[in-house]
């Protein structure tokens, strides 16, 4: 029954505190948006940020399971990796 598909009172809890902690969110970033556009920002400008960050995430994603990899094969940590190829730790 879909009744016992509804979450007890501490997980409906978690989901208002996580829907309004996403509100606040999306907020915050609708205000940064409207300072951008003031500061003189394109909404082009914008995206075109906003893919190439997306895009810097996945590539440094695919770096970090490779690295992760590395590790295993190796036996060591990915921490122990990182002087080997010059990264920073905030890397």
């Amino acid at each position: 029954s879909p009744r016992s598909f509804q979450p007890n009172g501490a997980s409906e809890e978690a989901l208002r505190c996580e829907i309004e902690e996403l509100k606040q969110k999306d907020l915050a970033l609708d205000q940064e948006i409207t300072q951008l556009l003031s500061e003189g920002y394109s909404l082009e400008e914008l995206d075109k940020h906003i893919s190439l960050l997306h895009e810097y995430n996945e590539i440094k994603d695919a770096g970090q399971m490779l690295l992760g990899k590395l590790a295993v094969i190796r036996g060591v940590t990915t921490k122990q990796l990182y002087p080997e190829y010059d990264l920073e730790l905030s890397d």
